[in-house]
């Protein structure tokens, strides 16, 4: 099977030359292969020690990109450079063991068009966790993936998917969901997960959240009707007040008494408000990044053997 590997580089100088040691033993026994390294504007020495690695090996190409994009950008980057039917995409850490890419090739082989490597325990602090289930249960609600909750990095799909995104220009990137544009065959497999020896995790809670937030707004309307659901049920609300406080004056000639009362309702149906509105301007905003045309990235250099002085 003729494969291409894309890995989205950032801060990872110190495990890029075991990754790649690994990836060879790996893909030397595929008929072709090549790896692509995309550096996602890594403030260490990632750049300098990608291309070492590509003036030694024939078969790696270095990207570089203009400055830090995210790690989805990166990854749709390398997509479009791809050669090979096949592409698998791993992280730079080496938590995703690359000995473990032939059973995802190999469930791919069963006629699906993407597989994901499901961890069998994940090496993660409970933070981390808590935002990658976070994550995947908005991708799962948003997309309909039946899937969704074994996304990771670590996937294998048919290179003739990006088809279905070629045009696609937009800022906020989800790999995960754009795959979902082309195919419903997804696919998931147990893969060993293996605890992370060099550097620190870039991805943060916080950064998942906004993560999860980018992907609901930007493709999919699961916001939108979450907004309508809640403004129904407040309206059901409001008519049932209304039909209170006539029935209270009818039965016992009063109306209902006090601020509080008054104030607390005021304050409910300002709160559904002031949230419909926040999801409308979410959506606002997404469409105004959308029609500025602002590149999802930009190469600044691309470094091959074919370019090496």
């Amino acid at each position: 099977m003729e494969v291409s590997v894309i890995v989205p580089v950032y801060n990872s100088e110190g495990s890029l030359k075991a990754l790649v040691e690994r990836l060879e033993n790996v893909l030397s026994k595929m008929p072709e292969y090549e790896l692509i390294l995309v550096n996602d504007g890594s403030r260490d020495r990632s750049w300098d020690v990608v291309r070492e690695l590509t003036a030694r090996y024939s078969w790696i190409t270095g990207i570089n990109l203009m400055k830090n994009y995210g790690q989805h950008n990166a990854l749709l980057c390398g997509i479009r450079r791809a050669r090979y039917p096949v592409i698998v995409t791993i992280d730079d850490d080496l938590q995703h063991p690359p000995e473990e890419i032939s059973k995802l090739l190999a469930k791919l082989d069963d006629g699906y068009d993407v597989v994901y490597g499901k961890p069998e325990h994940e090496q993660h602090g409970f933070w981390r966790d808590l935002a990658s289930f976070i994550t995947k249960f908005t991708l799962q609600k948003a997309m309909g993936a039946s899937t969704a909750g074994s996304v990771s990095a670590f996937r294998a799909f048919r290179t003739s998917l990006r088809n279905s995104f070629e045009d696609y220009r937009g800022a906020f990137v989800s790999i995960d969901s754009l795959l979902t544009w082309g195919t419903s065959q997804f696919a998931a497999v147990q893969v060993r997960h293996e605890e992370r020896t060099i550097g620190v995790s870039n991805y943060t809670f916080r950064k998942l959240l906004i993560h999860s937030m980018n992907m609901m707004t930007g493709f999919s309307t699961l916001p939108l009707q979450i907004a309508t659901y809640v403004g129904f049920v407040f309206t059901l609300f409001g008519f049932a007040v209304l039909a209170f406080v006539l029935l209270r004056y009818v039965v016992q000639g009063e109306s209902v008494p006090g601020f509080p009362f008054l104030a607390s309702v005021i304050a409910i149906f300002s709160g559904a408000q002031m949230f419909a509105l926040g999801v409308i301007g979410e959506y606002l905003a997404r469409m105004y990044v959308r029609t500025s045309e602002q590149p999802a990235y930009v190469v600044r250099d691309t470094q091959s053997a074919k370019n090496q002085p």
